[in-house]
């Protein structure tokens, strides 16, 4: 057996990744981190000297596929600008070596969306109808084409600061989904909607749920600014909060991190993560308040793509 991992570049990540039923994986992932059949470790973040950046190692062990892996991505500090890659390494717990080494771009587009999509799925009244997306690029993107068939949406509304005068994000946008709405302002996107998805790469607050008209349930992703969050830190206190895997996340949210120190929030009081959801052990919410879903990215999602895209090779 070979000790030289099979290398996948983004373009080759990308087609494998369109024959690939995402959802479905990550659905399998965190049943099994419920079932005790995988391993998920908290990120660990190590800085470089001088200030020149850091790099964030995302751990996970999926002991039923035998595998093990991590995903190693560096923010590196240059004159022109930060530079942030991603690769995502996975590993044979039965032999010892290495089987894939693959740039992690589309792989983190594609599980970022995809937890969001289960999380919709858990967490969305079934009769939900109104969708916002706030964002416009390629994650907001994938958000869509995984997010547009898990319910009856009667609309579809999309904002972005510079999204209408674009016009070919726009036509992006509409080849997923055809009728969805590009709405002027961010108050016309957000109007009457039952689930709002924010997939932005802002380090702070991008909409106020103090400020929306009836409750609803709002996603939320990590971007690479320290401490960064989507909602007002002391909104955490007047929803009901869920998370990927709370063992992990409370660590690294920017807003759960800044409510805890400043706004008397608890990781306590999380109500359940996917691995509760999926398994279960907690129920679906109800909706006389907002629903806050917050997602940090875990190893194990990556780990659980690259294994996918590796069976799809060998």
């Amino acid at each position: 057996m070979s000790s030289t991992p099979y290398v996948i570049d983004p373009l080759q990540a990308r087609e494998l990744l369109a024959r690939i039923d995402v959802p479905q994986i990550l659905r399998k992932l965190f049943r099994d981190l419920a079932n005790g059949k995988a391993v998920q470790p908290a990120q660990q973040l190590v800085e470089f000297p001088q200030g020149d950046g850091d790099f964030i190692n995302y751990l996970g062990v999926l002991a039923e596929d035998g595998v093990y892996g991590v995903k190693t991505s560096p923010y590196i500090v240059r004159e022109q600008g930060p530079l942030v890659t991603a690769w995502t390494l996975l590993m044979s717990m039965k032999t010892g070596q290495p089987l894939l080494l693959c740039d992690a771009g589309e792989l983190t587009i594609a599980r970022t969306a995809a937890t969001t999509a289960v999380a919709v799925d858990a967490l969305a009244p079934s009769n939900a109808s109104r969708l916002a997306i706030i964002g416009s690029g390629k994650v907001a993107q994938a958000h869509l084409h995984y997010v547009k068939s898990l319910r009856d949406w009667q609309s579809i509304s999309v904002y972005s600061p510079s999204l209408f005068e674009d016009a070919d994000t726009q036509a992006r946008l509409k080849t997923i989904a055809a009728d969805l709405n590009i709405a002027d302002s961010r108050e016309a996107a957000l109007a009457e909607a039952d689930v709002i998805m924010l997939c932005t790469s802002s380090a702070g607050p991008v909409i106020d749920p103090a400020a929306l008209n009836k409750p609803a349930l709002i996603t939320s992703i990590s971007t690479n600014a320290p401490r960064a969050h989507e909602v007002p830190p002391q909104s955490l206190n007047d929803m009901q909060v869920f998370c990927d895997y709370r063992l992990t996340t409370p660590g690294s949210a920017g807003e759960m991190l800044i409510a805890t120190e400043q706004h008397g929030w608890s990781k306590d009081s999380i109500v359940g993560d996917l691995a509760d959801l999926l398994s279960e052990k907690v129920q679906r919410p109800g909706y006389d308040r907002h629903v806050f879903f917050r997602s940090i990215g875990l190893g194990l999602e990556d780990i659980a793509l690259a294994n996918a895209v590796y069976h799809l090779t060998h």
